[in-house]
């Protein structure tokens, strides 16, 4: 098999990331007609067109997004190994990549890495934020070596993944001050007809839980916000736009950071936290430190 030209490579890499021939040209401080020539020999050596037009600029077609991901990965190494020996470093940083469900709150899962963090030796951690169905499938095909989550991996889902639970907790309801005086008495008397901020139905089974026990207490709210990502949630329940709820473990925290104040606790509703895996017998060692900790219980509330 004919080796790739890793400058051809660097082109396209560039053309994907300006959008043009053109853009790209003027990056690189080369004719277009050369860019032009080495995509059209590279697209020959891999038997695939990479590009389409849109307009006056250029689009990825389904093979030009497969290599761009592999194009990313290579730049991203060869910076790493720039890296690592300007520092003079003897061995490769250990690569841990963390996929996070984004309505997992975020110090929830800074606390669930906490251990992989403080192991000996240099470590990379690598975060993706995204809705669980994409990192399920990035886990599955091995781009990433875990998934935190709020839920584990939903029922329907044909795929070969294994959950580890690492904790769980009740709810706490927090508003800010200026929300609190506006709709005064004890919880959850207190949410009747107010603003409240959601999740969204794709993004946490939480929002499900909740509606369904402020519909068993016969109180109506109305929701004022919805949100993919926790820490949008949060910040909008700062400024007082509705009460919002977060795990109680985390309840001093939710308070200093936003301040807001916690207005009652709901024993009824428990969440979870669950570490996901793409192997029942964990081998990544950052992995395992994750889940041996969580069995202490140190986000149990």
């Amino acid at each position: 098999m004919k080796r790739l030209n890793y400058k051809h490579l660097l082109y396209f890499h560039t053309v994907a990331a300006e959008g043009s021939v053109l853009a790209a040209a003027k990056r690189l401080n080369v004719t277009p007609q050369t860019i032009s020539g080495q995509l059209r020999l590279l697209e020959e050596d891999l038997g695939n067109a990479l590009f389409a037009k849109a307009g006056r600029g250029l689009e990825l077609t389904d093979a030009g997004r497969v290599a761009l991901d592999y194009t990313r990965e290579m730049f991203r190494l060869g910076d790493e190994l720039q890296e690592v020996m300007h520092q003079g470093a003897t061995e490769r940083p250990l690569e841990f990549r963390v996929g996070i469900v984004d309505a997992l709150p975020k110090s929830i899962a800074h606390r669930l890495l906490t251990p992989a963090l403080r192991m000996p030796g240099r470590m990379r951690i690598v975060c993706h934020e995204e809705q669980m169905p994409i990192l399920l499938g990035e886990l599955a095909v091995h781009r990433l070596d875990l998934v935190l989550a709020d839920s584990p991996i939903p029922s329907g889902m044909n795929i070969r993944c294994f959950n580890h639970l690492l904790g769980r907790s009740t709810l706490a309801c927090f508003a800010a001050p200026a929300l609190r005086a506006r709709h005064p008495g004890e919880f959850p008397e207190c949410l009747r007809d107010a603003p409240l901020l959601l999740p969204t139905d794709t993004a946490s089974g939480l929002r499900t839980e909740l509606l369904s026990w402020l519909d068993r207490l016969g109180m109506p709210v109305q929701i004022a916000g919805e949100f993919d990502d926790s820490a949008l949630l949060e910040a909008f329940g700062n400024e007082g736009h509705g009460f919002f709820f977060a795990p109680a473990v985390i309840r001093d925290e939710i308070c200093r950071k936003y301040q807001v104040e916690c207005v009652g606790e709901v024993d009824d509703l428990m969440q979870e936290f669950y570490a996901i895996s793409a192997e029942r017998r964990i081998s990544h060692n950052a992995v395992r430190l994750i889940t041996d900790r969580a069995k202490d219980g140190f986000l149990t509330r």
